[in-house]
This record gives structure tokens, C-alpha cells and sequence, in this order.
């Protein structure tokens, strides 16, 4: 599960930053969350590949969030992309994605699948699912869970070499769940595989003010993206505009005892100045990053559970 930042600023691209796009590469997809301008050329300097299962997840209709959209669409249609893609946003995303690409790039060379979602499970599949909750902010938003599902639990090496069971298909089916027989032994799976293992989170917020939902929503989250766009000393105007501070991001990264922070969606007035947001919110939650773009990050498994 490997987070990559294509874009980490807000409002308008600075010379450090880009505009909103998260990666997230695993189980044989990608998904995109959020599309600021330019996310192709990030994805391509990330190396990210465009032919892959490719899902994208919009927070909300903003300008800086989906105008990538005309020109990431645009590029996988000149490299030939024949399979779909599917877009998942809040209502309003299908007229919006229609009329940016009339204007632009027009028809894609592959089907578009897109999706108006509300709270509640968006996507699942056998390995994942996605979940959104909505946010505060100055439009209807959502922020995002990627919740790797359980995993079988590690096999009882030392229990099934004692027996003499043999390595192989029915290793599998008892890590499936399956009793098997043996040398006219049953053999259970509570016997030869250990407890389920829990599966990874991860949580991007989008824009929001701080919210009690959002620190149940990020509960043990092995990373949380908050919004961080302006320092505490702007409070007054995060809250005008629908924004966090890096110290209520930091705030609600420990108050949902999450593994690790990313500061997101920074103003480009820290550009010069990016340690100003990352001391604010370490001096509460020691386990904060100031996200950059084309930054990557492999989620490990909790220890013991690799």
C-alpha cells in the first residue's frame, strides 16, 4: 500500500507545491484521490503509469480539486487506454466532469463510469473497501477511508511441521478457513492459523474544519491527511473559509490515536516557510509530516503482522 503526493497545496499551484492528488497504489489498482491541475505530468514524474485499474475519489467540486481531470483523461486517451474509469465524487460530479471535458479534450477513447456518492460505503472490493463521511466545508464535501480488509491469520508453523502436514494446497485451504484431513486426522483451522489480522487505514479529509466525526472516522488510522492550509495564528480566516490549522490537524490526529500525520493542502504563503506548520502541529502530535509533492510512503503492517 504505497501513498503517493502528486500535489500537496491549496488554492493555486506555488512554485513548491502543486494543486490536490493523492495516489494510492495496491492491490493491483491506483487510486486517485482528488485531481488538481497538472496531475498527470506529477503521476508521470512519479512514475505512476496510467494503464492500470484506475479509480479516482473527488472530495468536492472545487477548482483546485478536479481541473487535472480534463488533462489526466486527455493523456490516457492519447496513450491508448481502452479500459473504463471510474469517477466517485458528491452530486453535482457528472455535470461537472461533462463540461469540463466538452470544453477541453471532449469524447475519451474509453468508457467513463461516474458515480455521485453520499455518506456511507462508496466502493468495495475483495481486498478493500472506501468509505465517506462529510466534512465542513465552504461546499458539500467528503472525506475519504481506505480500509484494507482482514487478513488471514499467520499459519502455526511450528504446530503443522509437528504433525507433518506437508506445505501446500492444504496450507491454503486451511488459511481459507477450511478444515482438511490428514492421515485420517481432521485438522482445523483453529488449530493451524492464527487470529485474523487487522487491515490498514488510511483517511484523507479534503477540505474540512476540525470535526468530533472526523476523529471517529480516523480511529487508529495507520495515516491520516488532514487539512493543515494556514497556521493557527489565521484561525479566524480557516474558519471563514471552511479550512484547518496545523495545530487542530494535529489535535485531531492524536485525539483519534492515529500512527501518523500528513499536513496537507498548504497555502502557498509557507512556501518559504513550511516549518512554521509542521512545529505547530509536532508540538502536539510528535508523529506529523508536512506532505511534499511526488513524497511517497510504503504503509506498513502493524508489527508482528507482516
Amino acid at each position: 500500500m504505497r501513498i503517493i503526493f502528486l500535489g500537496t497545496g491549496g488554492g493555486m499551484p506555488s512554485r513548491r507545491r502543486g494543486l490536490p492528488a493523492i495516489a494510492i497504489k495496491y492491490a493491483g489498482s491506483t487510486l486517485l484521490f482528488d485531481c488538481g491541475e497538472s496531475t498527470q505530468r506529477q503521476a508521470m514524474l512519479a512514475g505512476l503509469g496510467f494503464k492500470r485499474n484506475f479509480k479516482i475519489f473527488l472530495t468536492h467540486l472545487h477548482g483546485d480539486h478536479v481541473l487535472g481531470l480534463p488533462g489526466l483523461l486527455y493523456t490516457m486517451s492519447m496513450l491508448g487506454r481502452n479500459d473504463s474509469i471510474e469517477i466517485y465524487g458528491p452530486v453535482g460530479t457528472k455535470e461537472v466532469v461533462k463540461a469540463l471535458l466538452v470544453t477541453t479534450c471532449g469524447a475519451t477513447s474509453f468508457p467513463l463510469k461516474i458515480f455521485e456518492v453520499d455518506e456511507g460505503i462508496v466502493y468495495t472490493s475483495q481486498e478493500y473497501k472506501v468509505e465517506a463521511i462529510k466534512t465542513v466545508h465552504s461546499v458539500y464535501s467528503l472525506a475519504y477511508k481506505l480500509q484494507e480488509k482482514e487478513r488471514p491469520g499467520k499459519m502455526r508453523v511450528e504446530y503443522l511441521e509437528s504433525i507433518g502436514l506437508p506445505r501446500g494446497p492444504l496450507w491454503g485451504k486451511l488459511q481459507r478457513g477450511c478444515t482438511v484431513v490428514y492421515k485420517g486426522s481432521k485438522i482445523t483451522p483453529e488449530e493451524a492459523v492464527g487470529p485474523p489480522r487487522k487491515g490498514r487505514i488510511v483517511v484523507y479529509t479534503g477540505d474540512t474544519r476540525p470535526t468530533d466525526r472526523i476523529v471517529e472516522f480516523s480511529i487508529n488510522a495507520d495515516v491520516l491527511i488532514h487539512d493543515a492550509t494556514f497556521s493557527h495564528e489565521l484561525l479566524e480566516r480557516a474558519k471563514m473559509e471552511g479550512h484547518s490549522t496545523a495545530k487542530e490537524a494535529a489535535e485531531t490526529a492524536a485525539a483519534a490515536a492515529v500512527k501518523r500525520l500528513y499536513l496537507f493542502h498548504i497555502s502557498p504563503r509557507y512556501d518559504n516557510d513550511p516549518e512554521r506548520l509542521l512545529s505547530e502541529a509536532r508540538s502536539i502530535f510528535p508523529q506529523t509530516y508536512l506532505s511534499e509533492d511526488l513524497m511517497q510512503y510504503d504503509v506498513p503492517y502493524p508489527l508482528g503482522e507482516e
